[in-house]
């Protein structure tokens, strides 16, 4: 895989006291957390060389894109829609793939297929999904990496019925793909052992990747391939985003080990609770909403860790900007400009002219966005808000991939600081049994 250049430049500039003043980092306090985060790249290195930690050898896998295509293609068969069954790491993940084509989670992406992949569950969604889709064109990929998670276990069997009432049940196994966790001592998990009762086509999940560091696997791969994306790009723009680790570049010289530093001692020193993200670009919506789903359940731990607040602009100055200025000193930015300039639709001159909007004549929608972005960030600075800048060259494959990457090392990084598994989430399972209990009792 040949390397690309990093497709994206970090600025912490504006996140220091002798920036900002007051509500700024000291140098001392991010030096002291840096020092902590060469402890957690040390870690990261000796990882990879062990193969301890299979995330880190994502980028560098080919050896199961044959199969990524081959299902795929049997997907993209005769078929008007896919649904994609998933939730959380299962399909966040393939929604922010789906927002490089265009906006929202549901678009015609390929041969005239639209993918759709709702999933929050919720029961009137779903009779849409069944009322508005042809069922003999129609095909399901199935995403768990458990195999036991029981929202998209009732999509699936909810799907199923449908077909089955419908008249199609024989032709069951053509509508249906599953990607799941192997057998483990023989013997499969309940997706996989459905999927194979019924000659669904599978994939195996890796059971070394959690389902939210998943994207890059082929949890988000074979998303990419039905949305017709370039795969291997998303590869080449995560490995940019890991070869600093992997070459032994300090600390400071590492964006992901750098802005796990700054999260932590922005939370030490200034109390800094929670870490707002500020995208100019529908099509990073998704990409904020995987984002906090990863950093909120792998550090929450301990009474450790910060709140992930996603916003998106320029909507979202309208809703939040007074808060952020002039509410408590609590907050972390991060703001994600993109190449906006020049682009979109244009206000005619002879148009804007003859109005009191006379000034926007001759420019475009991308141009008002520019100014905008630059204008929020430096409103947040001028008032003494720490900032981050994200600048995107281009958003693509290779950009989002590379964001992927970054921000898994950033959230594992700041895991090790702060003395937390990152990779595991015990909190949430207490909820997921007592809903188990829940239902069991509507039904005696």
């Amino acid at each position: 895989m040949a390397d690309i250049a990093l497709p994206y430049s970090q600025s912490l500039d504006n996140c220091f006291s002798d920036a900002i003043g007051e509500g700024g980092l000291t140098k001392k306090a991010y030096d002291a957390a840096l020092g902590e985060a060469e402890k957690a790249l040390d870690w990261l290195r000796a990882a990879y060389k062990s193969g301890d930690l299979p995330l880190l050898r994502v980028p560098e896998r080919t050896d199961d894109i044959a199969r990524i295509e081959e299902v795929g293609e049997g997907l993209l068969d005769n078929t008007t829609d896919i649904f994609i069954f998933g939730i959380g790491g299962s399909a966040l993940g393939a929604q922010a793939l789906a927002q490089l084509k265009g906006w929202g989670t549901q678009a015609n992406i390929q041969k005239g297929v639209r993918i759709h992949i709702p999933d929050n569950l919720d029961p009137v969604t779903m009779d849409a999904v069944f009322s508005n889709a042809d069922l003999r064109t129609t095909r399901f990929l199935v995403v768990s990496k458990s195999g036991g998670t029981v929202e998209p276990a009732i999509q699936t069997l909810s799907a199923m019925s449908a077909l089955e009432k419908a008249g199609g049940g024989k032709y069951m196994k053509q509508h249906f793909a599953v990607l799941t966790e192997p057998a483990k001592n023989g013997k499969p998990n309940p997706m996989r052992a459905l999927a194979e009762a019924h000659g669904f086509p599978t994939l195996e999940h890796d059971p070394g990747v959690g389902g939210r560091y998943a994207v890059l696997t082929n949890v988000g791969l074979l998303p990419a391939y039905l949305l017709g994306l370039d795969v291997a790009a998303v590869r080449a723009g995560a490995a940019a985003a890991l070869k600093p680790v992997l070459k032994g570049a300090p600390a400071k010289d590492v964006a992901p080990a750098a802005g796990a530093a700054l999260s932590v001692a922005m939370a030490r020193e200034k109390g800094a609770a929670m870490s707002v993200f500020l995208a100019y670009a529908d099509r990073l919506e998704r990409f904020l909403a995987w984002h906090c789903q990863l950093w909120a359940e792998s550090l929450g731990k301990d009474g450790q860790g910060t709140t992930p607040v996603k916003a998106l602009g320029p909507v979202d100055q309208h809703s939040q900007l007074q808060l952020w200025l002039a509410g408590p000193r609590d907050k972390l930015f991060t703001v994600f400009m993109t190449e906006a300039k020049g682009k979109g639709p244009e206000a005619l001159e002879s148009i804007a002219g003859a109005s009191e909007f006379a000034f926007l004549g001759g420019r475009k929608v991308g141009d008002l966005v520019d100014a905008e972005q630059r204008a929020t960030a430096d409103t947040l600075v001028k008032n003494g808000r720490p900032v981050r800048i994200f600048s995107l060259k281009e958003l693509n494959e290779e950009t989002l991939g590379a964001l992927f990457m970054h921000f898994m090392l950033e959230t594992i990084i700041a895991g090790r600081i702060l003395g937390v598994d990152p990779f595991d989430q015990p909190a949430v399972e207490e909820g997921k049994i007592l809903a188990k209990k829940y239902l069991a009792e509507t039904k005696a």
